[in-house]
């Protein structure tokens, strides 16, 4: 059986895998924090996780899948208890490193895949810290697992609720958490949650009706000052059948990003200064 699990892999098993091909390195992130009455905690976590270790073991030879990341940053959710949260900076430093030591391993592309919307521009960053850092010789590449063109599709195809009824705790996250584990999923405790003043430039919504995940104008408010429950969106209309969908589309979205990636060259830097023989440097 191909090993992909980086946890399970020797040292040497890993020298050898970066000496016989490159594979992308995946790190999947995530946070641990309030997802409405019906849902645990662990809901960006586990959605991630699994999207990364199901896409991971159906291309085994093309990946080494990374232990994830399960705190991030989430201090707007902080009034409501479970939620734990990293501060900005730490975060970003916390995932850079962790590139970096891929990165100085052997590893020359590594994906950050997240799970929890307020990672996205610290994922971000990082990855562009992490490039520069390593004087271009390597790539660090991040993408949310809902926003791949497989799943925008089948959302759209599917989904019932008006643009925002995907926010958070909703009719996406909620579907995807009863296809994968339903008895911890509390449906009689589901609502329709959606209080956020929306207009044209300012809205939430993970998949944005097809047209996008984030609203012309970015702005995230302390949560509990429009949402009750912890909920924002419609997480009535959700369903296994939906879930099981939405995680087939979420599977293949990293698979087709993966080999996008394989396929990207790695250009060499080119200074176009006076140069005086030295070395290219920042």
């Amino acid at each position: 059986m191909e090993k992909y699990r980086l946890g399970e892999m020797t040292w040497p098993e890993i020298k050898t895998i970066i000496e016989e091909g490159e594979r992308i390195a995946i790190v999947p992130t995530a946070t641990y924090e309030d997802h409405g009455h019906h849902l645990p905690i662990d809901t960006d976590v586990l959605l991630c996780t699994e999207v990364c270790e199901r896409a991971a073991a159906r291309i085994p030879d093309e990946v080494v899948l990374v232990p994830p990341i399960i705190h991030g940053y989430s201090p707007h959710h902080m009034d409501f208890p479970g939620t734990i949260s990293i501060d900005g900076h730490t975060y970003i430093e916390y995932v850079k490193n962790v590139v970096n030591s891929l990165m100085h391993a052997g590893f020359t592309k590594i994906l950050l895949v997240n799970g929890h919307g307020s990672n996205t521009p610290f994922n971000d960053v990082a990855a562009r810290l992490a490039i520069v850092e390593n004087k271009g010789k390597a790539l660090c590449a991040s993408v949310c697992y809902w926003a791949t063109g497989p799943i925008k599709n089948v959302v759209s195809q599917l989904r019932e609720s008006e643009t925002g009824g995907m926010g958070h705790a909703c009719e996406f996250e909620t579907s995807l958490y009863l296809a994968l584990k339903p008895e911890f999923v509390q449906m009689d405790k589901a609502v329709k949650d959606m209080n956020r003043h929306t207009t044209p430039h300012f809205w939430i919504d993970l998949i944005g009706g097809g047209t996008g995940a984030m609203s012309a104008v970015s702005l995230m408010e302390w949560w509990s000052s429009f949402s009750e429950t912890g909920t924002f969106g419609d997480a009535t209309l959700a369903t296994k059948e939906k879930g099981e969908a939405f995680l087939e589309a979420s599977i293949q979205g990293i698979i087709d990003v993966v080999r996008e990636y394989a396929e990207r060259p790695i250009p060499p830097r080119v200074d176009h200064r006076p140069q005086k023989g030295k070395e290219i440097s920042l």
